[in-house]
């Protein structure tokens, strides 16, 4: 999953110049429909186009960027390499000569389709691979010349070639299958536009839906929807027959996706809200006025994919009950207000005021269905994803603390280990590093808790693992780039950095008990850590509930990603730790679900988290609840 969250965030990239694109081309349609073909709409169409015609180049380097370990230049150059070699190779003219013929136009059609996105999205994937693999290579003296990145280059020219050469035979194979499985659909009446629609959406991450629009709105099959339709009565329309296979289309475009748009926004993170609302809203804005969808949808397909079938599953619907009902409406370029209002008195329209009125039922189904999936299945649409697989560079409080305060405690947390060398791995639970060493008797645990952990263990031949608290990603993360040499500015932490582990809080913190269950002393819990006392003083729970509530009123500090642990800065200062279950970080989420965001602020009595404990068991885990203050070495804790 963590694979897809990147994958959809690094679409992002590209798709946040589209918006824009599609707009300057509905305002040139919109001065074309009223002042006829001038210098303006010209300019706008060309300028818009030079992005839309080229969507797929786009998606290759910007998932070649996004995709990359510590991107730089290399990896974008990685994706248009890959790009260009496979669409050259794949062009008409270049397989023409493949299977010597002459005539350009004799060649498979299916050739005439391979700028496609899914193409560009692979293209991209093999740039990003080539850098992350090869761009540290080290040749022989005699290729010196090429090591490191300069090879990133070459190795992705030749992984795209043998891309190239499977496209060459699997590409015309599907795309044929796809024309004759359109044919058989024109036969089912709207049961067939239906499915149509429903396929259409499917494929646009594959970038096959040309092949089937090539049968529904051109004369592939005999069917013409949209030619017929432009030419009005001067063509072989049919009044209440012609644009069966397009009105449908219009109220998913114009009002479906807005009202997701609209749900993305409200169920995102508060602190994530800001940046997710300039794309959402201009993608709103370009799926409405001009019908150009792709903004919004590669907005969540690969965040939330079981989202997007049921976005297409809607499409099938809606081109099913639009193709019920008397109505009937063409587009010349998307099913956008721009060309309802011109197709609206075109003679074969058929009316068009229904299309608003199933608009306003699909706004509120897709806001009301698109809301409830994202919060019951916590789906990681826009705003949504986890914070490990954010940027530090799109504003993240996470990456901006790491850059700025952790880069010194990470340099002397890998000395006091023993130096870079006797680090084997490196991963980190809810408030713990967790190491594998070479040479345990390298590690230095005083030296670790001069630089700012709070106990360390020894466990096993090669295990070490490290108290150092609810910002322990941060320092993990630091830490990579010291390993990796990549240099980190160090600085002063920012306010999400760990607070001083001093006195100062409460002695006695008096709290609602969080998880009904037996209390018991923190001895008894099976982890060194917890048992003598080295994550703080506490108390606890062998749970008998399945719901973990906030103690006391209180910020939520940290919701570790597998959601087995909930860090609380209570409204007296003091830091708490909710850890449901013993090395249930290896469950990777299996059996948890978090109920509350990092930054919110909670009420005593509110569900923080849910948690299976026979899922927890049955994993050979022990469930026990330690409940720990974190910031007062002093402390106790009394339950009321």
């Amino acid at each position: 999953m963590k694979f897809f969250q990147r994958l959809g965030r690094s679409i992002m990239l590209p798709v946040a110049v589209l918006p824009v694109a599609a707009i300057l081309v509905g305002i040139s349609q919109w001065i074309t429909a009223a002042a006829g073909d001038n210098i303006v709409s010209t300019f706008l169409a060309t300028a818009g186009g030079a992005l839309l015609d080229n969507m797929a180049l786009l998606f290759a380097i910007g998932i070649s960027i996004g995709m990359a370990n510590k991107s730089d230049g290399t990896s974008a150059l990685a994706g248009l390499v890959s790009w260009l070699t496979v669409t050259t190779l794949l062009s008409p003219a270049t397989v023409a000569k493949f299977v010597g013929v002459e005539d350009v136009a004799t060649v498979d059609p299916a050739f005439g389709r391979v700028e496609n996105v899914f193409v560009g999205i692979i293209c991209g994937l093999i740039g990003a691979w080539a850098y992350n693999r090869f761009k540290d290579v080290k040749l022989p003296d005699a290729l010196s010349f090429f090591s490191g990145k300069r090879s990133v280059a070459i190795v992705t020219a030749g992984v795209s070639l043998l891309f190239a050469i499977v496209l060459l035979f699997v590409w015309p194979v599907v795309y044929t299958g796809l024309v004759i499985f359109g044919e058989w659909i024109s036969t089912l009446g709207p049961v067939g536009a239906g499915i149509y629609g429903f396929l259409n959406r499917l494929l646009i991450p594959l970038g096959l839906h040309h092949a089937l629009n090539s049968v529904f709105w051109f004369d592939v099959a005999g069917i013409n929807d949209l030619n017929n339709f432009l030419n009005g009565a001067n063509g072989d329309g049919v009044f209440g027959v012609t644009g069966q296979y397009m009105t449908g289309f219009f109220p998913i475009m114009m009002f479906g996706l807005p009202g997701a748009a609209l749900a993305m926004y409200v169920t995102a993170k508060t602190k994530r809200k800001k940046a997710v609302a300039g794309i959402l809203l201009s993608s709103a804005v370009a799926a409405f006025f001009v019908g150009i969808t792709e903004p919004l949808e590669f907005a969540f397909m690969f965040l939330a994919p079981w989202l997007y079938l049921v976005h297409a599953a809607f499409t099938g619907i809606s081109l099913f009950i639009a193709a019920l009902l008397p109505t009937r409406m063409g587009f010349g370029f998307s099913a956008g207000f721009i060309d309802l209002v011109l197709g609206w008195m075109n003679p074969l329209a058929q009316n068009p005021w229904l299309i608003p009125v199933m608009g306003v039922f699909w706004f509120a189904v897709y806001f009301v269905v698109f809301r409830f999936l994202i919060l019951k299945f916590r789906l990681k649409t826009p705003g949504r994803e986890d914070d490990d697989v954010l940027d530090a560079d799109t504003g993240d409080a996470a990456g901006v603390a790491r850059d700025a305060g952790f880069a010194g405690t990470a340099e002397r947390f890998v000395a006091a280990l023993g130096g870079k060398d006797n680090i084997v791995q490196l991963d980190n639970c809810a408030t713990r590093l967790r190491l594998e060493v070479a040479d345990t008797s390298r590690v230095d645990g005083d030296a670790l808790k001069r630089a700012g952990a709070a106990g360390t263990i020894t466990s096993g031949a090669k295990s070490v693992q490290v108290v150092y608290g609810l910002n322990v990603q941060f320092v993990k993360d630091a830490m990579e780039d010291v390993l990796a040499g990549r240099a980190v500015e160090p600085g002063v932490r920012t306010a999400v950095a760990e607070a001083p582990r001093t006195a100062g809080a409460p002695d006695v913190v008096r709290l609602r008990q969080p998880v009904a269950g037996e209390v018991r002393p923190l001895t008894e819990v099976p982890d060194a850590m917890f048992a003598d006392g080295t994550m703080g003083p506490g108390v606890a729970i062998e749970p008998s509930g399945d719901t973990v509530v906030a103690p006391s009123d209180g910020t939520v500090t940290t919701v570790f990603p597998t959601g087995h642990a909930i860090g609380l800065t209570l409204a007296d200062g003091t830091e708490l730790l909710i850890h449901v279950g013993i090395d249930t970080v290896e469950l990777k989420g299996s059996g948890f679900q978090a109920l509350v965001q990092q930054g919110e602020s909670v009420h005593a009595g509110r569900p923080l988290l849910r948690f299976d404990a026979a899922v927890i068991r049955s994993a050979g885990y022990a469930a026990i609840t330690p409940v720990i203050v974190l910031n007062n070495p002093d402390a106790t804790i009394a339950f009321e």
